[in-house]
């Protein structure tokens, strides 16, 4: 049965509520397919929200949760310990080289955005500096995207996610994003000197003294329409958060867990940041779980016998056994096959893309890969360029009558399946937008 919203008791998240559009009504999955009630399969083109990287309902995580949800369930992680949570730790900690000292657990990306927001501000005030306790403030990108409860989507741009929630904003201050594919300062490659970031050193030069912060996705803002940019964008950014002592924060939501080819996408620029947010692939889609990494300096200002210099946070499912269970072997999972299956997808991706590019010239716009995220435009002369351009919508649902999955942002379109999708099901995407760019 295909369900219509009015018609379920489930508000749909974003979605026009008083839209008639179909619900696709899940009744199974496996691998990069979803079933519907009929037993239809669909490939899933963006691994439900980039978090099923290892395809849905991987046998090996499946196991792990079985086997821990007959010996803990769960247990408030507050004064005890478990091995699940203290493995995990180890493990992401590992996949970090070396680069933090501690992991601070909750359950999803905002979550994991707000504690390493909140660390920051204390870890200023912690330091016993009068001058630095003022050190309150955050600087953000316009394209930038770090979830939707309030402290996250504070240090988002003013976009279509919060622009209706303004008056509830703490004091930032934004900066056009960095965008190598698309210059707004209509740089080359070779002839770029990172000019995008001449306003925040500016900034920082006058008012460094109010800033906690600078908080950025690292190499692609995602939902701010998959914008890509160049690893020495990351490496400048270090250097001013030291030169001007404030503190460098990643959303690595999506990009963590291999998205980019490594296990975060700061290793690819060979950096070291004081705080990185983790989630979405974290449990290859299972179970909600979240990380906050912290630095050893950031973590050693917490140790301190006044109380009110502990890190007073906490949620109710934080470190849960289960979701941690699954946590490891999503990344026994990456180190043993995910790296491979990336590197794999690229290349298909490259060659699915600019296959599709050369024969929708007129059509697309800006084709572009990064390890296992594929994008580009989708050209049409019609002015509303966000999330709600009706191109996308009109693309979705004509690519669903393809048995194909996709959630396109606004104009653009993006595919980042999971690592291991099948070239079968990859070219059904394929076919599927052909056929779409064809008819629309």
């Amino acid at each position: 049965m295909i369900l219509i919203p009015k018609e379920t008791a489930v508000w749909i998240p974003l979605t026009i509520q008083t839209s008639n559009d179909e619900l696709l009504n899940v009744t199974r999955a496996s691998g990069e397919y979803l079933f519907d009630e009929k037993g239809e399969a669909y490939v899933d083109g963006v691994a439900s929200w980039w978090t099923s990287i290892h395809g849905h309902c991987h046998p090996k995580i499946i196991s792990a949760i079985t086997k821990q949800a007959s010996q803990l369930d769960h247990m408030m992680l507050a004064g005890m310990i478990h091995a699940p949570a203290e493995s995990l730790a180890k493990k992401i900690l590992l996949l970090a080289e070396g680069d933090f000292n501690k992991v601070y657990y909750s359950d999803n990306g905002s979550n994991a955005v707000e504690i390493a927001l909140k660390i920051a501000v204390q870890f200023f005030k912690n330091n016993g500096n009068e001058s630095e306790s003022k050190k309150e403030s955050f600087i953000t990108f316009s394209a930038s995207y770090h979830g939707d409860s309030i402290g996250a989507m504070n240090v988002s741009g003013l976009t279509y996610f919060n622009r209706i929630f303004s008056a509830l904003r703490f004091p930032t201050k934004e900066f056009i994003a960095p965008n190598c594919k698309s210059c707004p300062f209509l740089k080359k490659p070779e002839t770029c000197g990172v000019e995008c970031l001449d306003s925040l050193e500016e900034e920082l030069k006058e008012n460094a003294s109010q800033y906690a912060g600078v908080i950025i996705e690292p190499l692609v803002f995602g939902a701010g329409g998959m914008i890509f940019f160049e690893t020495k964008v990351l490496i400048r950014l270090e250097f001013l958060c030291h030169s001007y002592n404030i503190l460098l924060i990643l959303d690595e939501v999506f990009t963590g867990m291999g998205r980019t080819g490594k296990a975060f996408a700061y290793q690819l620029a060979n950096i070291k940041p004081d705080l990185v947010a983790m989630a979405k692939g974290l449990t290859g889609g299972s179970l909600p779980l979240a990380a906050t990494l912290v630095s050893k300096r950031i973590y050693e200002s917490f140790l301190s016998e006044d109380p009110y210099a502990s890190f007073f946070h906490a949620h109710t499912m934080t470190g849960n056994p289960i979701a941690c269970a699954a946590g490891i072997a999503s990344i026994d999972l990456l180190i043993s096959d995910g790296y491979d299956s990336v590197s794999k997808l690229k290349l298909q991706l490259e060659d699915f893309i600019f296959r599709l590019a050369k024969q929708f010239p007129e059509k697309i716009k800006n084709p572009r890969v990064l390890g296992a995220i594929g994008a580009f435009e989708w050209e049409e002369p019609i002015a509303d360029d966000e999330y709600l351009n009706p191109i996308g919508k009109r693309l979705k649902q004509e690519l669903l009558k393809h048995k194909v999955l996709l959630r396109p942002l606004g104009s653009t379109v993006y595919i980042t399946p999971p690592y291991n999708i099948g070239a079968r099901a990859l070219e059904q995407i394929y076919d599927a937008l052909q056929e779409a760019f064809r008819l629309l």
